[in-house]
């Protein structure tokens, strides 16, 4: 298989936890664009219960914790990435506000209508966005919101090879009044959505990969594997340089209703 036709699925999750747990976000996005989506969010109060879901290392999380009342429980699947997340809490001094746990977007450990904000940065296509807005509004009290990005689509038609390449990755990616609807079909009502801006991918998530990739390449030198998947996030970031103009992540806000 070439670097060029690898998929993502075809590498063992404990070389993708690995290599991403070297970088400080695991996906596209950055501390304005959260606190512009923030910037949606009403009525949390120092009582409110707050959830980041897919939460990886926490880099939104902690950006979160620093401007909103209440408490937040990171959920992620891979203790790795929890433990990290807990001992970063721990050198912002958060950790009284910010606790992460190893847990599953399928099983939530919460009451119906215990939460005041679901967020989900990068993370909601492991559930699927059509299930993660139908399965987790139960969890969310009347009026509570919710937040996630999205991978989308900005055009109605794509060149065939990043339409292939997305399809393969993640084959609900849809357009953005799609998702829209969704979201409202849900018991949403849409507050916002906004497309985050290309330095969230070339500044905050490509960038920080070259020096990663590099040493992840020395610690497992001779690794064929290894030297695939990185071939493989290297042609993502061609992908992203060749097509941008076709597809991105989008923040959804949305109220229950």
């Amino acid at each position: 298989m070439s670097k060029e036709q690898a998929s993502i699925h075809d590498f063992d999750l404990e070389i993708i936890v690995e290599y991403f747990s070297m970088l400080k976000r695991q996906g596209p996005g950055s501390t304005e664009q959260t606190h512009k989506a923030l910037s949606f969010v009403e009525n949390l109060d120092n009582n409110s219960k707050i959830v980041d879901l897919g939460c990886g290392t926490g880099a939104p999380t902690m950006d979160l914790a620093k401007h909103v009342p209440g408490k937040i429980t990171g959920i992620d699947l891979f203790s790795k990435f929890i433990h990290l997340f807990n001992r970063n809490a721990e050198s912002l001094n958060l950790q009284h506000k910010v606790k992460g746990e190893t847990g599953t977007m399928e099983e939530l450990p919460f009451e119906k209508e215990e939460l005041d904000l679901i967020w989900s940065e990068g993370a909601i296509y492991n559930i699927g966005f059509k299930r993660g807005m139908n399965d987790w509004r139960e969890f969310l009290k009347p009026g509570a919101y919710i937040a996630v990005t999205e991978a989308c689509w900005f055009t109605n038609e794509q060149p065939k090879e990043i339409r292939d390449f997305w399809l393969d990755a993640y084959p609900e990616i849809d357009t953005i009044p799609n998702k829209l609807q969704q979201m409202q079909d849900a018991g949403f009502m849409p507050v916002a959505s906004f497309i985050l801006p290309e330095d969230c991918w070339y500044e905050h998530f490509y960038a920080p990969q070259e020096e990663a990739q590099r040493e992840f390449l020395q610690l497992h030198a001779g690794n064929k594997t290894v030297e695939e998947f990185i071939g493989r996030e290297r042609y993502e970031f061609e992908m992203y340089k060749k097509y941008s103009r076709y597809y991105g992540y989008v923040f959804f806000i949305g109220k229950k209703i």
